[in-house]
């Protein structure tokens, strides 16, 4: 696998575009929308660290370290991507398994459970093993973070364990990390799977 250049891809549910710090605005107001960063197992920016948070991230894209997405919500009648309602990533990138991870997502609460988080997971997936060739994916979730491991646990996601003591968050505790993969041979699967759901929630 070659270094991760920017792409859009385009869903059911989601446009997934390159990060740009021109939607500082948008993510500002979709993390506003819920108050994520009140979340303390998650590390959703503040609105006054948000030009921060891009700008990082977009340095570790131009370092080939991570490669970010903003989301926006699709219109149900055209299909057009309109609003922007978070952000996800792709991280860990080893070039030469290749592997990566798949995280720092979030989305404004009034679109969650809505569908959009399985189709933006959907285009993250197909594109890192259809077009990138992934052997495997991994996610990365906070022990506390319930919601988010048996959101990664409905993709078809295995869990392979649990770092202890992993990372020190903001507030200076200690996060224990739970780790999940997919293989490259579990893809097919997964895909029915997600492509299932995606078409009840039509």
């Amino acid at each position: 696998m070659s270094a991760l250049v920017p792409v859009t891809l385009h869903g059911k549910y989601v446009t997934l575009e390159p990060l740009d710090a021109a939607h500082h605005d948008g993510l500002v107001a979709a993390a506003s929308d819920g108050e994520l960063w009140n979340l303390w197992y998650t590390t959703v920016p503040r609105p006054e660290a948000m030009a921060t948070e891009i700008r990082q991230r977009l340095a570790a894209q131009d370092a080939g370290t991570e490669l970010s997405f903003t989301t926006r919500l699709n219109d149900p009648l055209t299909g057009a991507p309109g609003k922007i309602i978070g952000l996800t990533s792709y991280y860990a990138i080893d070039l030469n398994v290749p592997r990566l991870a798949i995280g720092s997502t979030w989305n404004a609460a009034s679109v969650q459970g809505t569908g959009t988080n399985p189709d933006s997971k959907r285009l993250l997936l197909a594109y890192a093993f259809e077009t990138l060739g992934c052997e495997v994916v991994e996610f990365h979730t906070h022990w506390m973070n319930v919601q988010s491991s048996e959101a990664i646990a409905r993709l078809g996601a295995k869990q392979d364990g649990i770092l202890r003591a992993h990372r020190r968050l903001a507030n200076g505790t200690l996060r224990d990390t739970v780790v999940f993969s997919i293989l490259a041979t579990e893809w097919p699967q997964v895909r029915s799977g997600l492509d299932f759901r995606l078409e009840k929630n039509r």
